[in-house]
Formats: C-alpha cells, structure tokens, sequence
C-alpha cells in the first residue's frame, strides 16, 4: 500500500465519516420510530437536540464527501508516475479492480449527498422542521453507500504498491477499447455535439421559464439530472479531443494536468454543483405544498435554479471554448 499524506486523508477521513454517519442513522432511525412533537416529555427534548446536533454535524461530513471527490481524484493523478505504464490518474485508478468503481461510487455518493445538504437546509428553514422523515430516510441510504465506498476506497489503497503495472489513458479511453469509455469514445462527435450542447439550451430555456413562470420545477431538476452524465459523456467524446488537439485522445483526466491549465478542475466542479442545484430544484418540488414550506421552498428553488444556470454556463463555456477559438476541428 502506497501512504502519502493525501492517502492518509481520505482513509482517516472516511472511517471518520462512515463512524459518524453510523451513529447518525442510528440517531435517525430512533427518531423515525419515537418522535413526536406534540410530546413535551424529556425524552422527545433529548430526541430534538440531538436531531439538531446530527444535523449539523452530517451537513460538515457530507461537504467533505464532495470534497473528497476531488481529493480522491488529485491523489489518483499525484501517484500515477509510480506505475508502469501510467501517464495519469486513467492508469494509476486501472492499478487493480477497484479503482473505477470507486470513483463511479463516489459521483453518486457526492449527488446524494448534495441534494440531501439542500434538504436539510431547506428543512432548517421551518419551526416544525417537516423533513426530518424523509432526510433521514435519505441518510440511512447514503450512510449504506458511504460505508461500500470506504470498503472500495481500501481495497483501491490497499491493493496497490510501486513499480506495478497499468494501461495509460491512451489504450483505456481509446475508440477501440473494448470497455464503456472505449464505447463512449467511440460516439460520433457530431452527434454528441448537438446531444450536449442542445441539452444545455433545453435546460437554460427550463430553468429561465422556472424564475419567470414559478412553473417547471420537475422538468428543470430532470433536465439538470439528465445533463450530468451527458457532460461527462461529452468530456469524453469530444470535450478533451479539442483540448487536445488529437482526435484520438479521450482521456478526461488529462485535463487535471499544468500544461492544460488544470482546466479540468473548474470544468468538473461546475458540472457537480450543476448536476445538484438543479436535481434539488425538482427534489425540492414534492414538499412546495407542505404548510411551513409554502413560502420557504420557492425562494430556495430559484436560488437553487440560479447557482445550477450559472454553474452549468460556465461548464458548456469551457467545454466549448476551445472549439470556437483554437484552429483544431474535428473532420469526423
């Protein structure tokens, strides 16, 4: 096993998370099984404190999960040249088994994560706090999913040692790679093209009827979700090739080195905060009619709405700055 301080970080980080998050749910399903405001008995006193102390201190944990993301990939990128054969973080994660499901967990782990933060925020808003069943529902799935991503994350960590041998990002992200990036690598371009950027417009016209209309909220959230892995996709086909200037090179963690600017830092968070403002918004749709909420959810939806417009603007600028502005096409 490979320890640098970044390793260190993200396994001490994540017992750390997975032994809260037990306790959270423990504390959660207590609260899902006796609560009851009408109650003034000390007991029901006891139960709400502690709900607000769970709340507070998840809401730290699960932002370190999204940051973790992040870390997890930087640290992936930082150990590649100790492997044959790697020339970024697609060969160091291609070490053993569990590097890329790892990293697929954590995506869906950090999206979890992000919309349950805006409910709880959300919920934080009202007297009566209304939500407390259905985000502790939530966190009793994200705290399962935590515990299996720490599980993948050591066995990644554990399992790899200097000197091993790897593929580079050249052979796993190619047209003919007989694997899902190889498939999506080998998606025509131009089609990709009008995929993406007409899905970005789609959801830039929901989003701008959602402010002025206070209608679409569902439609919104769906499109935001939808436009998430679509751009991931679309680093992949043709994002990363422009960047490149090579049509034969996919690789999206290439983007995450200096001589590119580390442009793919800003590219990914964007897309992140995106994916979970927007999906928030349509989330946060089924509780608009709760009676404490009937004010609080439509000011935070098009605040929601507004960070996710601005977020995704920002990913389809730089996703297509380079196509409009470097000598580079793609004749395919």
């Amino acid at each position: 096993m490979i320890l640098t301080p970044a390793i260190i970080a993200l396994v001490a980080g994540h017992l750390l998370l997975v032994a809260f998050s037990l306790g959270a749910a423990w504390t959660g399903i207590r609260i899902l099984m006796h609560r009851d405001l009408r109650s003034g008995a000390e007991g029901q006193l006891r139960l709400e404190r502690r709900t607000y102390l769970v709340s507070t201190v998840m809401a730290y944990l699960l932002a370190f999960e999204i940051f973790s993301l992040f870390l997890f990939i930087y640290t992936a990128d930082r150990i590649h040249p100790l492997f044959v054969g790697a020339m970024c973080a697609a060969g160091a994660l291609h070490a053993n088994g569990w590097g890329y499901p790892t990293l697929v967990l954590k995506l869906v782990n950090v999206m979890l994560s992000g919309i349950w933060l805006l409910v709880n925020h959300t919920d934080n808003q009202a007297p009566d706090y209304p939500l407390i069943g259905f985000k502790y529902r939530w966190l009793l799935a994200i705290t399962a999913l935590l515990c299996l991503e720490a599980l993948f994350q050591w066995h990644y960590f554990r399992g790899i040692a200097p000197d091993m041998m790897t593929s580079c990002c050249g052979t796993l992200f190619a047209e003919n790679a007989p694997n899902v990036a190889g498939d999506i690598a080998a998606l025509p371009p131009r089609a990709m093209q009008v995929l993406f950027f007409l899905s970005a417009v789609l959801m830039l016209r929901a989003g701008i009827h959602f402010l002025v209309t206070g209608r679409g909220a569902a439609v919104f959230g769906a499109l935001s979700l939808w436009l998430f892995p679509l751009s991931l996709a679309a680093v992949i086909s043709f994002v990363s090739v422009y960047y490149y200037e090579l049509p034969t090179h996919h690789c999206p963690f290439d983007i995450l080195q200096p001589e590119y600017r580390y442009i793919g830092y800003p590219l990914y968070a964007s897309l992140v905060t995106g994916g979970i403002f927007g999906t928030g918004v349509g989330v946060l749709q089924r509780f608009a009619a709760t009676p404490s909420l009937t004010r609080i959810v439509p000011v935070l939806q098009r605040r929601f709405c507004m960070v996710a417009i601005g977020a995704y603007i920002l990913a389809v600028t730089i996703s297509g700055w380079p196509m409009v502005f470097s000598e580079f096409r793609l004749t395919h």
